[in-house]
Order: C-alpha cells, then sequence, then structure tokens
C-alpha cells in the first residue's frame, strides 16, 4: 500500500528585499509579491519553506524533519536544519563583494552549525555580465586590510565575464560577488553567515552605509589566486531515461540540469530527498503517494522515502535544476562510472570540488 505522506511537496518560496534587486522575481518568475519593491532573492528550498499542496500543506520543512524523520530525509539527521538552501537570484545591480566562513569558524566563532559553501549555475547574463571570483593574484591579510582602507580593493579582484549556462563553485574563503544583470540559481549550505568586504560605497535603506566585517572577512579569506579553469568543466551524460550535466559535486549537494520530455521517466531518491526546480518550462511530477504539477520556476521536494519520482514534461522539452543534498563518499563517482563516464574526465570533474562527505549529515 502507497504512503498518502510520501508524495512532491511544492513550496511556497520567501522572497528576500534587497537594495541591489529589482521586479523580476515577480513580473517575469512569477513569484508572489509587491512589484513596486526591490526584490533581490527568492528562497526556493529551505528550513521554513512551507508546503503548499496534499495532505501535509501548511507544514514547513523542518516540521516534515521531525515528524518523518527517515521517510523523508532518508540518512540525513532529521535533528538538524535541512541541509540545504537553493535560491533564484536577480540581480539589477552589483551585490557586495563578501566572503562566507567554513564550518570550523561558524561553529567556533558565530556558534552556528556550519559556515557556507556554495554555487551558482547562471540562468541569464546580460551582454558582458561579470561576477567576481578570488583573486586576480596571491595577497595577503595585510594587503588586503589596507586596500580596504585605502579604497583600491576593486584592484586585485579577479573578475569573470558569464553566459547563461556557466556554473561556478565558491568554497568558504574565496571571495566572491554578483554582478549586474545576472540572474542565476544558488545552492549553498543552510547558513546565512556573509562577511561583507566592499559594498561600493552604496547606502542601505535608512541612508547610512551597510556595517561591513573586514575583520571576520580577513579571518576566513583564502589569499591565493584563483585557479584560471573558471567557469567550471561539467559532465553530460545520460542515466535513468533522462540527459543530465553534472554542474557540482561538492561534499554538501549534487547539482544537475536535467532535461524532462513528454515520455516519463522515473528517477531514483537514492535514499535522500531531492530538491527539483523548474526553469522556463512546467514539470508534472508523480511518487506513489500522490503527484504535483510545477509551474514554470517553481520548487519541489521528493521525501527520500518515495524512492523514486516519475517525471514528465507538460509540453515538449522541460530542464530542471536537480539537487541531491549531502551525498555519500562515492555515490556520484559510482553514478557517473554507471553512467558511462570515462575514468579521465570523471576524475577531472570531482577534482574541482571539496571532497565528497564520508558520512550521512
Amino acid at each position: 500500500m502507497s504512503d498518502p505522506m510520501l508524495y512532491p511537496y511544492v513550496l511556497q518560496p520567501k522572497l528576500a528585499a534587497a537594495i541591489w534587486g529589482g521586479s523580476d522575481l515577480v513580473q517575469r518568475f512569477g513569484k508572489y509579491g509587491d512589484p513596486s519593491k526591490s526584490w533581490g532573492e527568492s528562497w526556493e528550498c529551505w528550513d521554513a519553506n512551507v508546503v503548499v499542496n496534499g495532505p501535509l500543506a501548511g507544514e514547513s520543512v523542518a516540521q516534515l524533519r521531525v515528524r518523518l524523520t527517515e521517510k523523508f530525509l532518508g540518512e540525513i539527521d532529521p535533528a538538524r536544519m535541512f541541509p540545504v538552501l537553493t535560491k533564484i537570484i536577480t540581480a539589477r545591480d552589483w551585490l557586495s563583494v563578501q566572503v562566507h566562513p567554513d564550518d570550523a569558524y561558524a561553529q567556533r566563532v558565530e556558534h552556528q552549525p556550519n559556515g557556507k559553501t556554495e554555487c551558482w549555475y547562471v540562468l541569464e547574463a546580460q551582454p558582458g555580465s561579470e561576477l567576481v571570483m578570488g583573486w586576480s593574484r596571491d595577497t595577503s591579510r595585510a594587503e588586503y586590510e589596507r586596500r580596504v582602507a585605502d579604497g583600491t580593493l576593486g584592484d586585485i579582484l579577479h573578475r569573470v565575464q558569464v553566459k547563461a549556462g556557466d556554473a561556478f563553485y565558491i568554497p568558504a574563503g574565496r571571495v566572491h560577488a554578483i554582478g549586474a544583470g545576472v540572474t542565476l540559481y544558488e545552492t549553498q549550505q543552510a547558513s546565512d553567515l556573509t562577511y561583507r568586504m566592499y559594498d561600493w560605497n552604496r547606502v542601505g535603506a535608512d541612508g547610512t552605509p551597510r556595517p561591513l566585517h573586514i575583520e571576520k572577512a580577513a579571518d576566513v579569506l583564502d589569499y591565493r589566486a584563483s585557479a584560471s579553469e573558471q567557469p567550471l568543466e561539467e559532465i553530460a551524460y545520460a542515466a535513468e531515461g533522462f540527459s543530465r550535466t553534472a554542474l557540482i559535486a561538492d561534499g554538501h549537494f549534487f547539482v544537475e540540469r536535467v532535461t524532462a520530455t513528454e515520455t516519463a521517466a522515473s528517477m531514483s531518491t537514492r535514499n535522500r530527498p531531492l530538491i527539483i526546480t523548474t526553469l522556463n518550462e512546467g514539470l508534472e511530477l508523480q511518487c506513489e503517494g500522490g503527484s504535483a504539477v510545477l509551474a514554470p520556476y517553481e520548487s519541489a521536494l521528493v521525501p527520500a522515502g518515495a524512492r523514486e519520482v516519475s517525471i514528465r514534461s507538460a509540453d515538449g522539452i522541460a530542464p530542471f535544476m536537480c539537487v541531491l543534498p549531502s551525498p555519500s563518499a562515492g555515490a556520484i563517482q559510482k553514478r557517473l562510472t554507471d553512467a558511462g563516464v570515462a575514468p579521465a574526465p570523471a576524475d577531472r570533474f570531482l577534482a574541482q570540488f571539496a571532497p565528497l562527505a564520508s558520512s550521512a549529515r
């Protein structure tokens, strides 16, 4: 007998206002909010998101952790916050230049369970749009602090021109910023610890400059020059009836761009909940306990206990983002091997990221 609790949980996103945002999240991406306000982020999947469909409507992801435990999370610890946060970010202006701490610093200094490693997949980019991604050369704490003081920090930031389809990995400690005209899908550890290093001499909503976090940023920065291999090398492969592109394979998350067609195919949960976010087309999802229809740029969580989810496009070819939280050691390597990816490109791909988790979080 099927379990009626094991169905795709459609999530209500949280909109976050930002001085660098605009109206696109409401007017172009279908989010509910006042289009006259400046919105920067749509938090698609995080611990406080609420389910809007089915028998669990009105319950948050946090409540589902407690209620369903391993049926929802599989091998992930239900006592801890849902381990990843996904967002759609639209930038009308530059975001601040910032850095995030690693787990050890977050625990020791901020008394929080984890720091923040994240990644970006560029959905749209206006011609000439850029990101800041690390340093243009090796630097030091002393030089960083001097350049913050004299206003020349921008002289040693590594800028990268971007286009739709590019993927970037931002481990804790890497200086970074999103430029004007960029829309991206972000996957990150579930933390909002951000140390702002430079804010382009702007003022906040109250008319005063937003606070900077110079000393903490100095504590956690990686001062080595950025690697030249940006954007990332990706892996295209086929598995379970889907065309897939592996984008990021960090120990915190495995992020793919997957293509669905009108012919339904089933994707295994691999004993982890799956985060599915549609892009420009809708999807129909079916699990043992029920189904859901997602509109463009809408997100759902598939519980681990459903074992698999049948996915089909409502009309033609439909790309979507798929995130597997906390992949176990060897799981991604085995997936690529089973799909026929040769060892050399698989090893090059995996070498771009922090080691995969050796045990469930």
